[in-house]
């Protein structure tokens, strides 16, 4: 007991030691989560950008099918494999497995149809799959007209299925349309990858299509794209560079039914990765996308080694370093009893240092290095703050998305210290350009957020944005060189109106924020749905 009582202060201060050091390890694994989810919401944003702005191409391609079609009223067979021929369908459009033209035909018109087309080359042409309709929509070209794009003639996708469902969506519409994920006819045998196919309307030359009505009435055919699922992700990414598992879902409902595509990590070939990728990971990002009117979801997941890589998690060499940090300030007060008060003097230190150090772990949880602004998970929890008091106080708030445009070509250019300094200056004016209350954050890569606690009405949002916007716009000096400017694109969204929660409010946000890019960029947009 006497020797007890002696050592005592010693196991006191070996307590304080390791369970100090327990904390710092702790928060480290809580620091390490939030970095690795928002990497892997960066790794999200990114793969949807990619996607969607491959597709829109897509449909900007049919729609030149379609402009042709308006400018001449009917288009033959040589023209038609002369346009497709001159768009070049190479590694520009990865994924497409031909362009093609599918007409509406009318009961009474069949027997006529059938035989010009015998009557064109084609002795063995006949529309399948059999039966009465009312009317029948065969493909009567695609182009390149090789491989087993021969054998699609005659083909009624209208007969039934998902793609009767996307042709009757965009002849209604009158906008691009795709399928649900379904098989293409032109797969071979053994071949189980996901495809959709993206269909067009084709209306008579001048004729009124303001209506459903009148769109009907008017309407010839369709134009597509079938497109293959593997080998349009595979011209996006490559091989994974992160450790992450990458999947498609046709739908909001993820499954092993709706599963489109599967990308794991780098060397995985595409049929290992979609047998021995976990269905779910310790962390995952969701993100769901409205591909031509339909949906899809997106899942991010974190795969083994995805911690490691990097060092974002340094959990156990703080513990490591903490243990014998304290285990060797225990042996040198044991060492120097005489010594009372140095030993006491430099636990003191020790502690201070530690408590010093939570607060940089602490700080860099919550703050962006880079620009020193407040990171995803800092802006979120203020966000969501704030929502909470716009509730309590029937006010309003408003959240901006901001984008800076072509802001790659700037890192290709001048190098990514000076893409360093670009995301560093523009942090700045948009704090210049916000009330102290307001918040600006980074929320990864060269999108930033701006939270306004209280804003009056839509015109106030949409001053501070044009004021932000114009502040973006002066010129910038990078090391010598200069840029002419650092353009953004603004999605607005206003609380109540086009959100009643914090996620509900980002997604309007950064909806209205890819309207601006659509727009032609450098500029601001409000969402345009209303909660």
């Amino acid at each position: 007991m006497k020797w007890l009582r002696q050592q005592l202060p010693l196991l006191l201060l070996l307590a304080v030691s390791l369970g100090v050091s327990y904390l710092l390890w702790r928060h480290e694994q809580e620091n390490a989560a939030t970095t690795m989810q928002a990497e892997l919401d960066a790794e999200l944003r990114n793969a949807s950008a990619s996607i969607t702005q491959r597709l829109v191409a897509y449909e900007q391609m049919l729609r030149g099918v379609q402009g042709l079609f308006a400018a001449t009223g009917s288009v033959g067979r040589k023209e038609f494999r002369a346009y497709v021929d001159a768009l070049q369908l190479g590694a520009d459009f990865a994924g497409i497995e031909g362009v093609g033209i599918a007409l509406l035909v009318p009961t009474a018109q069949k027997s006529a149809h059938v035989a010009a087309l015998r009557e064109q080359g084609f002795p063995d042409y006949a529309i399948r799959p059999d039966g009465e309709r009312e009317h029948y929509a065969p493909i009567v070209q695609v182009e390149p007209f090789i491989g087993e794009n021969r054998h699609v003639l005659g083909f009624d996708p209208f007969a039934a299925g998902p793609r009767r469902a996307a042709m009757e969506q965009a002849r209604d519409s009158g906008n691009a349309a795709i399928t649900a994920k379904t098989r293409l006819i032109t797969q071979a045998a053994g071949d189980d990858g996901a495809g959709f196919v993206m269909f067009l309307p084709i209306y008579k030359d001048g004729s009124p299509h303001d209506s459903v009505e009148a769109r009907r009435a008017s309407l010839i055919g369709w134009v597509f794209a079938p497109l293959e699922m593997n080998s349009l992700m595979a011209s996006l990414y490559g091989e994974a560079v992160l450790a992450t598992d990458l999947r498609i879902y046709d739908g909001v409902t993820p499954s092993e039914h709706t599963l489109m595509y599967r990308r794991a990590a780098a060397g995985d070939m595409q049929e290992n990765a979609q047998k021995n990728a976990p269905e779910s990971a310790p962390f995952e990002a969701t993100e769901y996308l409205q591909i031509a009117g339909h949906p899809w979801t997106l899942v991010v997941g974190m795969l083994p080694g995805f911690a490691a890589r990097g060092g974002v998690d340094k959990s156990q060499l703080i513990g490591v370093s903490g243990i014998g940090l304290s285990l060797l300030l225990a042996l040198l007060v044991w060492q120097q009893r005489t010594g009372r008060r140095r030993a006491i003097a430099l636990a003191r230190h020790m502690t201070q240092e530690l408590r010093e150090s939570e607060t940089r772990f602490r700080r860099m949880a919550q703050y962006d290095t880079l620009t020193e602004v407040p990171n995803r998970a800092l802006f979120s929890d203020r966000l969501r703050q704030a929502i909470t008091h716009a509730r309590r106080d029937q006010t309003r708030l408003a959240l901006l998305y901001i984008d800076l445009d072509s802001f790659k070509p700037i890192n290709d250019t001048f190098g990514h210290h000076a893409g360093d300094q670009v995301l560093r200056e523009a942090a700045r004016r948009m704090q210049d350009c916000v009330r102290e209350s307001d918040t600006v954050g980074r929320i990864g890569g060269d999108e930033f957020a701006v939270l306004l606690n209280i804003v009056e009405d839509e015109h106030d949002a949409f001053a501070v944005a044009e004021k932000i916007r114009q502040s973006l716009n002066a010129p910038l000096a990078l090391e010598g060189n200069r840029v002419s400017s650092i353009s953004s694109s603004i999605g607005i969204a206003i609380y109540p109106e086009h959100g009643s929660d914090d996620a509900q409010l980002s997604r309007n946000a950064d909806d209205a924020m890819y309207s601006a890019k659509a727009l032609g960029r450098n500029n601001a947009q409000f969402c345009s749905l209303k909660s």
